[in-house]
């Protein structure tokens, strides 16, 4: 692994020696992609490089558009992702693959929460990515699905996976309460378009076992 930092950003790459292996880029917390990226060995997963990305400003960074708080006592959002996805297609991604071995296979964009959210977000600005792994991804987040169902992708994704835990919906908030709905809705909608999609649906809330469905999502995004 080699790391460095870049606006405050803190970006660690796992990386791949084989040449022609993909890599994914995931937007997390802190020291998760240690977890991710040892899991996957251990597991057996074709050979990948993994740039994980912390020090994230959650509610500007991941959010497309300034939005109000979700939650009674939470932050509003203020739509920063346009500029975070500069910094990181123009500063960081050319850094990080400044050490591999060879040519890409492909690029793939992952994150969880609202780093999944992100995740898909990025396809309709920016062509670099062909892959998305959107895990529990917070596609409750207003307007978000009108985006979609009214916005072309700057290239057509090669496959995108889904993921959403089964009592997430399962709340009284009524703007979380739409994630689900949402959710089979714009993978139904790609499904559709004959993208190579899936929707998984786990057993718990959206703060059980965020690594291991984070994981799964990467995973699927290599066994295509």
């Amino acid at each position: 692994m080699h790391a460095f930092t870049i606006n405050g950003k803190a970006v660690d790459v796992f990386l791949e020696t084989e040449p022609g292996a993909p890599i994914i880029y995931l937007n997390t917390f802190a020291s998760e992609g240690q977890k991710v990226f040892e899991s996957t060995r251990v597991t057996g997963s074709p050979p990948f490089t993994l740039v994980a990305i912390s020090g994230l400003d959650w509610n500007r960074d991941m959010a497309p558009w300034d939005s109000p708080a979700a939650f009674k006592k939470g932050e509003p959002f203020t739509g920063g992702a346009g500029d975070y996805l500069r910094l990181l297609v123009e500063e960081i991604i050319p850094r990080a693959e400044r050490e591999l071995a060879g040519p890409l296979a492909w690029r793939g964009i992952a994150g969880y929460s609202l780093a999944g959210l992100f995740a898909l977000y990025a396809i309709y600005q920016t062509d670099v990515f062909s892959r998305v792994g959107c895990m529990s991804g917070s596609l409750w987040f207003p307007g978000f699905k009108e985006y979609i169902f009214s916005h072309e992708p700057k290239r057509r994704p090669d496959c995108i996976y889904f993921s959403l835990g089964d009592k997430e919906a399962k709340t009284r908030n009524p703007i979380l309460k739409t994630v689900q709905e949402n959710t089979e809705k714009i993978q139904t909608f790609y499904q559709n378009k004959g993208i190579d999609t899936v929707f998984q649906l786990n057993p718990g809330n959206h703060f059980v076992q965020g690594i291991e469905r984070t994981i799964a999502g990467i995973q699927w995004l290599l066994s295509r």
